[in-house]
């Protein structure tokens, strides 16, 4: 690159502009204070930035951006963020908010510059599943080898930096927390150089990439539970907002929201949520952590209702609580669990993982007791961590396995099996503890593995997994592929895995060591076509009886012979469904949508079938 400004040349500057505005009393005043430091800036000729590398990859936009071309005569916002950054999670509401209140005709655009932390964050994939998991909506680019980071001196995530119609540096805010001043930035920027002529109107060539996807069954399921009594499993199907509750043959029992975000409480058919993640069930009740709602939910299924247990619907940034639930502000509850906290009831508290704040909560359900003495039922408090943790640990019992192994140092990541501090991981997001076993499963996200840790020989190795990203479904463990797995349980010898970014949920049957799908195609795909009810003078076709043990493929091949002059066409789709009927049980599968155009007489449909039930007889 050649040479160019960082932002050490704008602090100084700006720093005198923030103490002036920390002073003043009125609004006008920060106006003027922001108008006057505008004017002082386009007297500088030392501010101009590099422009992007050519041949970055760039998401959400119809051809890769230049600052000299496409964003010239734009007020340009760079946020740079990575995807596992909670406090970058934190400023997309702002950044949202921005992109409503001033669009590229305006004369803004806002860019994401993806400057990754993990190697497994450098992979354009991944980054399009995060683009599409946290609802992005302006145009991306992988800097993979952060240049412009590195150029611009960036420090840390999340940083946003403003530039004006000519790419000049304006201003610079690190890290979460700043939307008045963001806005106030904003908002002269464009009105100053708007009067001054500078502000070119035309667009940007936005194309989304969500508006390309087909609909699933699972949008990014973040966590998934199980009732050890029922054995039914609650799922976060945390892209559709919503909560699913299945039986352990994948029948569909209940679903909760979705599938647009929310926050009502209320009857189910009303209640919503906002990108769920964490859940716990125990009988007809489910807790759930209301992530992006910065909420504890309560979803009685047997009285339909859903309520609000703790949190006000803001984040919260409280690092020690003390107040009843619902008066308590928290910050984006990631993960949660039922324990018990003193003698006299099971299950009377909620341990949750705080992802805002980089600590353990607890929300107790009952009275209870802890070694600091005696707690109130709804009491809501801070537990364990400062808050001042750098890394975020995606659920609560992870600290456990960092203890287990003495692993100190956050930032020593990799994927090596071995004992204590020898074993690394890259950036866990779920665990699961086996009583029975007396093993803690751990979701090796960035590795796509799952992982086994034994707290009596401190052994970490690989349970599942190849160690690449993919779909493949085993049936062996070493054979099975995931994609950034983000959730466990276990119960018995059954181990569920949310397998976040293929959308769907896995069970490893530990005794057989074979891996299925759980959830079924009860759980209708939103956005679906819905599959007619056939009449009951419909021709039927009995084919030859076929056994399958769990886990084992059935590959079926159909060929649908059409009227003659008939054709499919993506104007009127056609959808077919297949079902398997058992001696005791019915297995629905999952549906597929044609919408293809087709000018023979005939179509041959293929469909692979994973087998999660023994009743193909």
């Amino acid at each position: 690159m050649a040479s160019h400004c960082s932002l050490s040349t704008l602090f100084p500057i700006q720093s005198q502009l923030d103490n002036a505005l920390d002073d003043a009393a009125t609004q006008q005043e920060k106006e003027d204070l922001v108008l006057s430091y505008l004017k002082k800036i386009d007297e500088r000729e030392d501010l101009k930035i590099p422009d992007f590398q050519t041949g970055l990859e760039w998401l959400n936009t119809e051809e890769p951006l230049s600052l000299s071309k496409e964003l010239a005569g734009k007020v340009v916002l760079l946020d740079f963020f990575t995807y596992c950054c909670i406090n970058c999670m934190h400023i997309f509401p702002d950044l949202h908010q921005l992109e409503k209140r001033h669009s590229a005709e305006d004369g803004l655009v806002i860019i994401g510059v993806h400057s990754a932390k993990f190697p497994n964050e450098k992979v354009l994939d991944n980054i399009r599943s995060a683009v599409l998991r946290y609802d992005i909506r302006h145009p991306v680019v992988n800097d993979n080898e952060a240049s412009l980071w590195h150029h611009l001196e960036v420090s840390c995530w999340p940083t946003l930096v403003l530039l004006g119609p000519c790419g000049k540096l304006l201003f610079s805010l690190v890290g979460e927390g700043h939307s008045d001043r963001l806005t106030l930035f904003t908002d002269a920027a464009l009105r100053h150089y708007r009067e001054l002529g500078q502000l070119k109107s035309h667009s940007v060539g936005i194309k989304l990439y969500r508006d390309s996807l087909p609909p699933s069954i699972l949008s990014f399921p973040g966590k998934v539970a199980v009732d050890h009594r029922s054995k039914n499993l609650a799922i976060a199907d945390t892209g559709h907002h919503r909560i699913v509750v299945v039986s352990p043959t994948g029948q569909l029992l209940h679903t909760v929201g979705g599938p647009e975000r929310g926050r009502e409480d209320g009857d189910l058919s009303e209640a919503s949520f906002n990108s769920p993640q964490g859940v716990a069930i125990k009988g007809d009740t489910v807790y759930v952590a209301d992530t992006e709602n910065h909420l504890i939910r309560k979803v009685d299924l047997a009285q339909g209702r859903v309520s609000t247990l703790a949190g006000v619907g803001s984040q919260g940034t409280d690092k020690e609580g003390g107040a009843m639930g619902p008066q308590q502000p928290i910050g984006s509850p990631w993960d949660l669990t039922l324990g018990t906290a003193g003698e006299s009831l099971r299950h009377n508290v909620l341990w949750i993982a705080m992802a805002g704040t980089h600590q353990i909560w607890a929300l107790f359900l009952a009275d209870g007791k802890l070694p600091r003495g005696g707690v109130m039922a709804w009491d809501c408090f801070a537990v364990s961590g400062s808050g001042r943790s750098a890394l975020i640990i995606g659920t609560l019992i992870a600290s456990l396995y960092l203890k287990i192994l003495k692993q100190n140092n956050l930032f020593a990541f990799g994927d090596v099996d071995g004992k204590g501090v020898d074993a690394k991981l890259q950036h866990p997001l779920g665990v699961a503890w086996a009583r029975e076993q007396s093993l803690l499963y751990v979701a090796d996200s960035y590795n796509h593995k799952i992982k086994v840790v034994d707290p009596k020989t401190k052994q970490c190795t690989t349970l599942a997994g190849t160690g690449e990203a993919g779909d493949t479904l085993g049936p062996q463990f070493s054979a099975t592929c995931f994609n950034e797995p983000g959730g466990l349980c276990v119960s018995g010898k059954h181990l569920y895995v949310a397998d976040t970014n293929n959308h769907k949920i896995k069970l490893l049957n530990l005794d057989s060591n074979t891996v299925s799908l759980v959830y079924s195609a009860a759980v209708a795909p939103l956005g679906a076509t819905k599959v007619p009810t056939l009449p009951k003078s419909a021709a039927r076709k009995d084919l030859p009886p076929v056994s399958a043990s769990e886990g084992q493929t059935v590959v079926m091949s159909l060929t649908a012979s059409l009227p003659k002059g008939a054709k499919l066409t993506q104007e009127a789709p056609s959808c077919w469904a297949l079902s398997a009927e058992g001696e005791k049980k019915t297995l629905t599968l999952p549906t597929d949508v044609l919408h293809w155009s087709n000018q023979t007489s005939s179509v041959c449909l293929c469909k692979t079938i994973w087998v999660f039930l023994l009743i193909l007889l």
